[in-house]
């Protein structure tokens, strides 16, 4: 798990990626040929071979904060990058990509902290004046929300599962796979702010077959929604979510590749992932997806299963040694 630790460590907002982009391409780099960034900062690293060309992908980037403006007071006022819920970021640290760090708090005589926005937020970073936060922060600066590495039992809690947890999965199916594919494990940005990355790395790659691997939701929380995927039960092949409906044939293969394996279906109507973009790039192309069920999405503690890692890396594994 040390790996898994210091990839969530790394703070990287969508559109600032390079922090955790350096900890993947050390990890990455003795299991493939090359290793290099594209114009939109995603990291590919390409593991030549004769086979069918097929592109990984996982996004490395975060949801997070980025300051607008400075108050008389010194507070940072911010407006969020992706989907980051005003209740998941209130009294939430923040890691500035500078090395500031601050916290959350909201206007308490304004409104009810139930009808708080992420309009009525701001960050203290520990100053008095507008100067002296001026000194500090400036418009533009991203951050991440505070995240902490915990393991309990087979579960493993931190604010970045999503998508840390993925990547750390195309690592270790680089670390195994020798055989004669030609294999692009592609590191995507800006993944949380419309799946931008994957969209320009798929029609620079132009590959046979495309898989994304991300996060999805889970029901097995009380009175959660109803949803199939459950926590410790297995990867879940994505069937359908807002961005896409897979390839047949590529679920076919995963099916097939899961054989003996715990796994599970999945069926969502909100949400997406790289698939979205991937499988429309130029003049398409055939894309599935494989999903890690995650417990508190977004929030400072997401959870994973290890069991659920363990069998997605075997699962790619298997698909990559089939083709």
């Amino acid at each position: 798990m040390e790996l898994l630790k210091k990839l969530t460590e790394a703070v990287a907002p969508s559109g600032a990626e390079e922090a955790v982009g350096a900890v993947i391409e050390e990890a990455i780099r003795p299991y493939v040929d090359e290793v290099y960034t594209d114009a939109l900062g995603n990291l590919i690293a390409h593991k030549k071979g004769t086979g069918k060309k097929i592109m990984l992908a996982a996004h490395m980037d975060e949801i997070g904060v980025m300051a607008t403006y400075i108050d008389d007071n010194g507070f940072v006022r911010f407006s969020p990058i992706g989907w980051l819920p005003p209740h998941y970021a209130l009294y939430k640290k923040v890691y500035f990509t500078n090395g500031v760090v601050g916290v959350v708090g909201y206007e308490e005589k304004e409104k009810e902290l139930k009808d708080i926005k992420n309009s009525d937020l701001y960050i203290d970073i520990g100053v008095s004046s507008k100067e002296e936060a001026e000194s500090q922060i400036a418009p533009g600066i991203s951050g991440g929300i505070e995240r902490s590495f915990s393991v309990c039992g087979s579960r493993v809690f931190s604010g970045v599962m999503d998508n840390r947890s993925g990547c750390y999965c195309l690592i270790k199916t680089a670390e195994r796979y020798t055989g004669d594919c030609d294999v692009y494990y592609v590191f995507t940005v800006q993944e949380e702010v419309g799946l931008r990355g994957a969209g320009a790395a798929a029609f620079a790659i132009q590959p046979d077959m495309a898989l994304s691997v991300d996060v999805t939701d889970v029901g097995d929380t009380p009175n959660c929604p109803h949803n199939a995927v459950r926590l410790g039960e297995g990867p879940a092949i994505k069937v359908m979510d807002a961005s896409i409906i897979t390839h047949p044939i590529m679920r076919r293969k995963l099916l097939l590749a899961a054989e003996g394996l715990p796994y599970q279906l999945e069926v969502i109507q909100n949400g997406g992932t790289d698939a979205g973009a991937m499988h429309t790039s130029k003049g398409g192309v055939m894309t599935g997806a494989i999903s890690i069920p995650c417990r508190y999405i977004h929030s400072a503690a997401e959870c994973v299963d290890t069991e659920d890692l363990k069998h997605t890396e075997e699962l790619l594994y298997r698909f990559l040694m089939a083709e």
